[in-house]
Parts: structure tokens; C-alpha cells; sequence
């Protein structure tokens, strides 16, 4: 940038509106950065946050909605859908606590990326549990890879008959399939898990 003999640059800008200008851009840049990382954070934190509700929630006193999930029928709706809307739920809320609209001075900003980072993780379970896992919007089953080991896991999930024991709590972690048969069988040899007959 060139200056003339006053300290101005020839754009009439001085060099102390041209730093403040630059420190605005590079705070910017560096906001982004935290808002990405926040959504990420929230997305994995979401997995854990399934994980242990999926097993001492939706598994303990909240199996009321959740039992028609394991047992066939050939309705469009579960009452375990009611779980979405948990979800859906605590995504607005995060926004509209990080919203000035509705929370005015006292919003906190991190909430709004909070909010999305719960809406990703749903959006991905939504596609991942409902859709590959469970066919409900399309079908097509893995033949190899992540996605596979994906389907298994959560079938081997519902191979118990009831709420008792169980593994794979979660939606986008899934561990070895082979590990998960082991572990079910050894639930059935100490009376914790009733299976379905598949699972031998």
C-alpha cells in the first residue's frame, strides 16, 4: 500500500483504520473457525448423548415410547419418533438462546451454533438410523465397508427381545459386529438378554 508524506494512504485510509480494519477481518475469520469447531464439538458430543440415552432412557423408564421400535409392525409412525422431537427441541432451543431476537442482550452466541451442531447430528441419525439402518426413506443395504458394519451393529442392537441388555447404543459409532455377537452371547449365558434366534 502506498502512503503519502502524512502517514495516509492514498485510499485516505490511515494506517491505524488499515490495522483495525485487518484485526476486524482476521477476528472474523477466527469467529468462523470457532462456530465450525462448536458444530463439530456438538456433533460428536451428540453421539454420546444418544448413546447414553439410548441405553438408560429410551432402555429404562422412557421404553413406553420406545418398545414399538423393537417389536414389528407396519405403521408409518412409532411413538419412538416422539425421541425426534426431543431432539428437535433441544435444537431450537439452542437457537433461539443464542438468538438477539429472543434473547436480546443476554443472548449467548454459542447457542445458536450448539443449536445447529444438534440439528446436523440429527439430520445424520435421521439418514443413518432411519434410513440405511431401517429403510423407512430408501432402500439399500451396504454390501462392504463403514456403512455395513453400520446396518449390523444396529441390527445385532435389536436381536434382544425386551429392554434387558442390549449393545450398540449408539447411531454412528458402531464397533465390530463379530465383538457385539460375543458380548450378546455372553448377556444370554448370565440371564441379562433374551435374543431372538438370528443371532446364533
Amino acid at each position: 500500500m502506498l502512503l503519502n508524506q502524512t502517514g495516509v494512504a492514498r485510499s485516505g485510509f490511515s494506517k491505524k483504520a488499515v490495522a483495525a480494519a485487518r484485526r476486524r477481518r482476521y477476528i472474523a475469520r477466527m469467529g468462523t473457525v470457532i462456530a465450525i469447531a462448536i458444530v463439530l464439538a456438538t456433533v460428536a458430543a451428540m453421539e454420546f448423548v444418544a448413546w447414553s440415552s439410548h441405553k438408560y432412557i429410551m432402555h429404562g423408564f422412557g421404553w413406553g415410547w420406545h418398545r414399538d421400535h423393537h417389536e414389528p409392525h407396519d405403521n408409518f409412525l412409532e411413538k419412538n419418533d416422539l425421541y425426534a422431537v426431543v431432539g428437535a427441541a433441544m435444537s431450537i432451543s439452542m437457537f433461539a438462546v443464542g438468538s438477539p431476537l429472543i434473547m436480546g442482550a443476554n443472548a449467548w452466541w454459542p447457542g445458536t451454533w450448539i443449536g445447529l451442531g444438534v440439528l446436523v447430528y440429527g439430520l445424520i441419525y435421521t439418514f443413518i438410523h432411519d434410513g440405511l439402518v431401517h429403510q423407512r426413506w430408501f432402500r439399500w443395504v451396504p454390501k462392504r465397508g463403514y456403512a455395513k458394519r453400520l446396518v449390523q451393529a444396529h441390527k445385532l442392537h435389536h436381536a434382544t427381545i425386551g429392554k434387558e441388555g442390549g449393545v450398540s447404543f449408539g447411531f454412528i459409532v458402531a464397533r465390530d459386529p463379530a465383538a457385539l455377537k460375543r458380548e450378546l452371547k455372553a448377556q444370554r449365558s448370565a440371564g441379562i438378554a433374551v435374543l431372538r434366534d438370528a443371532v446364533d
